[in-house]
C-alpha cells in the first residue's frame, strides 16, 4: 500500500472507530482531494498535519481539526487491524491504487467508495462483465432463466457481475463458476464470514472469484448499503440482466430505473408478463429479453445506447487516477 492509500484508509475507514471518531464519506474525501490538488499537497502530507496546519492551510475550524486528528491517531492500532485482516486474505484498495475498478470511476466519479476490502484477484476487474439483479425470493422458472441466461452470456466471454444476496444473485454467480468463468461480487455485508466458505476459498484460490465490499469486513447487513451497492452491479458491467422485480418498489426495481435514468449500462429484462415490475422496466426503457436471447450485451437498439456521463458531475483529482 502506497502512502496516499495509507492516509486514504485512516482518513476514510470505519475500522478502530471508538468514540469521537468520525471518519470521511465518500463526498468529504473527493472535497478534500481537491484541496490538496490546489495547495499541491498529496494526501500522506496530512499524517504529519499539526492542528494549527488544518486550521491555517485548509481553512478547517477547530473542531475540524480536531476530528482529523482524532483520525490520524489510530494510526498505530490500524495497523494491527490491517494485518490481520491480510491474514486472512483480506486487501484493501483506495481510489489512489491504480488497481481500483476504474470503471466505477468512469461513471461515478468522485461518488465512488474511497475504499474496497477486497479478497481475491483483482485483476480480475478488467474482464468484461455481465451483471445479474432480482429478487431474493425466485421459483425454479426464475432459477432456470437466470442459468440459461449466464451460460449465454459466458460464452460471449463475459464474467458475472452481481451482489452476492439469495435468489437471482446467488444463483448468477454460482452458475459462472460452475462453468468455469468468473464472477466478481459487490458484498452488502460480511466480507470476513464469506471468505470461511470452502467453495468460496477455493473459487478465489482458482483465481475465478473476487469479493469487494465499501464497508468494514465483519459489518452485518445494511438496508442502505445494499441500496447503494447496486449501483456498483451497473456501473461495473457492460450491461445487467434483471430477472425477477417487484413493481415501484424493492432494491432491484430502485437499482435499474437509478441505472436507467443515469445511463450507466444498458439493462436488459426478462419480457415475462406474469411480473408487472419487469413490464414495469420496459415501459421504463429497459431492453426485453426472452429465451430465445443470444447473450450479447452490444446487441442494443440505438434508440436505447447509454450515454455514459459521471453521476457526481464532478471531474476526477489527482488522487483518483
Amino acid at each position: 500500500m502506497n502512502q496516499n492509500a495509507e492516509a486514504i484508509v485512516i482518513l476514510c475507514s470505519r475500522l478502530c472507530v471508538g468514540e469521537g471518531i468520525r471518519p470521511l464519506e465518500a463526498r468529504e474525501w473527493s472535497k478534500l482531494a481537491q484541496q490538496l490538488l490546489e495547495l499541491d499537497l498529496e494526501p500522506r502530507e496530512l499524517l504529519e498535519f499539526s492542528r494549527e496546519d488544518f486550521q491555517t492551510r485548509l481553512q478547517y475550524s477547530p473542531e475540524q481539526a480536531d476530528r482529523f486528528l482524532r483520525l490520524i491517531d489510530r494510526s498505530a492500532s490500524m495497523g494491527f487491524e490491517l494485518n490481520r485482516y491480510a491474514s486472512m486474505g483480506i486487501q484493501l484498495v483506495t481510489r489512489a491504487d491504480q488497481a481500483y475498478p476504474r470503471r466505477l470511476k468512469k461513471k461515478l466519479g468522485n461518488a465512488c467508495p474511497p475504499i474496497f476490502y477486497s479478497a481475491g484477484d483483482l485483476e480480475l476487474l478488467e474482464d468484461p462483465c455481465a451483471g445479474y439483479v432480482g429478487s431474493r425470493e425466485i421459483g425454479q422458472e426464475d432459477l432456470e432463466f437466470t442459468k440459461k441466461a449466464v451460460r449465454k452470456t459466458v460464452a460471449q466471454y463475459y464474467s458475472v457481475v452481481s451482489g452476492g444476496a439469495r435468489g437471482v444473485d446467488t444463483a448468477a454467480e454460482t452458475e459462472a463458476l460452475q462453468c468455469g468463468s468468473v464472477a466478481i461480487v459487490f458484498l452488502a455485508d460480511s466480507l470476513a464470514r464469506r471468505i470461511r466458505k470452502k467453495d468460496t476459498i477455493n473459487a478465489i484460490q482458482e483465481g475465478r472469484l473476487l469479493l469487494l465490499s465499501p464497508v468494514k469486513p465483519e459489518a452485518g447487513f445494511q438496508a442502505g448499503v445494499a441500496m447503494a451497492r447496486n449501483k456498483l452491479i451497473y456501473c461495473h458491467s457492460s450491461g445487467t440482466v434483471a430477472v425477477r422485480s417487484d413493481l415501484n418498489k424493492g432494491g432491484t426495481w430502485a437499482g435499474a430505473m437509478e441505472c436507467l435514468k443515469h445511463q450507466w449500462s444498458p439493462v436488459f429484462c426478462w419480457n415475462n408478463p406474469a411480473y408487472q415490475g419487469n413490464m414495469g422496466l420496459i415501459e421504463q426503457g429497459a431492453i426485453p429479453i426472452d429465451g430465445g436471447w443470444d447473450g450479447d450485451l452490444t446487441a442494443v437498439p440505438k434508440s436505447k445506447e447509454p450515454e455514459i456521463k459521471a453521476f457526481s458531475g464532478e471531474q476526477l483529482n489527482l488522487f483518483d487516477i
